[in-house]
């Protein structure tokens, strides 16, 4: 009997690690070409901006005090310096933050909201990408820009530059996030509101659509609309989400119905407490009706699994299967690792990339209100390069991702999906101590993956 009962306890335990296996399986990817573009890649702000926004990255000191005279500024990565200065003259083409493969061979992106944050982007221009990657010649072409603009007034607050005549958007306006071109213009997942918000062919505001989940509001603390109390004994206004937790990931439906906003930090409870799932912090997906223009009411939770601290970009495979970045805070290889890393120094990386992943998942009408099912994920930093396709990294037969903000996920084709990093510029140093990252996209084959169930 008692043989009996540790056959069963055994049986029951081995069921479990194959489940959790089954659920964390890593599967073998390929690098199958690479294309680079350059760190500092600047284009001159449109002819018919102000003269405010021909330059940029005028307010990036810890003071936010402005400063005009060019490359004076050094860019940092905690105490590293990088090899590219601010201010800027002109626009910087950088912080590539979402990615939709297109039916003609090319790819439209996004630059995010500029140098961080609210306070240091005033002088960023919010713009789309239209871009061409040969993987022969690993050259990125840059094929067209698009500049965002609100010159119907669809913002419901004032914008940066409000009393212009053009009314471009910039980086103190919205943080865009994640991109998902439609016919009649971009769909686009914004961070600040967070706001799902819509621009036409040319750029322009049409739409700008607050969040909703469980038929309640989602606020970050860099909503427009907030207002701090008049006096500090004032209760504090509400938010229930973190600072840069908006829509990281915006995935479409094959048939282009709906549309699936994935936060990057977890929703705060009433008790204080982040949502969880399956003993995990756990981030919601939200599904959002295009023709209704309306939240739908229904999500599910995708759980980070350990290490992961958030995600990086999200996209539909089928009809219920997507892919989803996900990855620690860290920057940089463990051979490079300080010696202590409580105390940073500039020749090392304080907190090397470990968890930087690419999960297939699963969601559909089943498993609505609860966790996504995570089929299994390739690892990020073991891309396997037989063939030495890699432009860059240091470890022979292997392509590696050290960077901070992986965040451009797309499949290609049957076999390939396309990866990307957000290089921040100035300050993301990743694949050298001292070194502004450069934009590098890369093929991956993972045709395994893509057809794993």
């Amino acid at each position: 009997m008692t043989r009996l009962l540790f056959a069963s306890v055994a049986l029951a335990a081995l069921i479990a690690g194959n489940a959790a296996h089954a659920e964390e399986k890593a599967f073998p990817a390929k690098l199958a070409g690479q294309a680079i573009l350059p760190a500092n890649t600047v284009v001159p702000a449109p002819a018919d901006a102000p003269a405010f926004l021909k330059t940029s990255g005028k307010f990036t000191t810890p003071d936010r005090k402005r400063t005009e005279a060019l490359g004076t500024l050094p860019g940092k990565d905690g105490v590293r310096v990088t090899d590219v200065k601010l201010p800027l003259d002109g626009q910087p083409i950088q912080g590539f933050s979402g990615i939709k493969t297109m039916a003609d061979g090319t790819f439209w992106t996004l630059s995010d909201n500029g140098f961080g944050s609210k306070a240091t982007s005033s002088d960023s221009m919010l713009f789309l990408h239209q871009m061409k990657f040969d993987w022969a010649t690993n050259k990125a072409e840059v094929v067209k820009n698009t500049f965002l603009s609100d010159p119907n007034r669809i913002a419901p607050f004032p914008i940066t530059m409000e009393g212009t005549d053009t009314r471009y958007l910039t980086g103190a306006d919205f943080d865009i996030e994640s991109i998902q071109p439609v016919a009649d213009g971009f769909w686009l997942g914004e961070e600040f509101g967070p706001y799902l918000i819509k621009v036409d062919s040319q750029g322009r505001l049409t739409d700008v659509i607050p969040t909703r989940v469980d038929g309640k509001p989602v606020v970050s603390p860099d909503n427009p609309l907030i207002q701090l109390p008049g006096n500090p004994v004032s209760k504090m206004p509400v938010f229930n989400l973190k600072r840069s937790g908006g829509y990281e990931g915006l995935a479409m439906s094959k048939d282009g119905s709906k549309l699936y906003g994935l936060l990057e930090g977890p929703l705060y409870k009433e008790d204080g407490q982040v949502e969880q799932a399956d003993g995990l912090t756990a981030l919601r997906v939200i599904e959002f009706d295009v023709a209704a223009k309306k939240w739908t009411g229904r999500s599910w939770l995708y759980p980070l699994s350990k290490g992961g601290e958030a995600i990086g970009d999200f996209n539909m495979i089928d009809a219920t299967t997507a892919l989803v970045i996900e990855r620690d805070n860290g920057a940089g290889t463990t051979d490079r690792a300080c010696a202590d890393p409580a105390k940073p120094e500039p020749t090392c990386f304080n907190a090397p990339a470990k968890h930087k992943r690419v999960y297939k998942i699963e969601f559909n009408d089943a498993n609505v209100g609860k966790a996504v099912r995570k089929i299994g994920y390739i690892d990020l930093m073991n891309i396997q390069d037989p063939d030495n396709k890699k432009k860059a990294g240091n470890v022979a037969g292997v392509y590696d991702m050290p960077f901070v903000t992986i965040e451009n996920v797309d499949v290609v084709d049957a076999t390939h999906i396309i990866i990307g990093n957000d290089n921040n510029l100035p300050f993301s140093a990743g694949r050298a101590v001292d070194k502004a990252d450069n934009n590098e996209f890369s093929l991956l084959e993972v045709g395994e993956f893509l057809n794993a169930k």
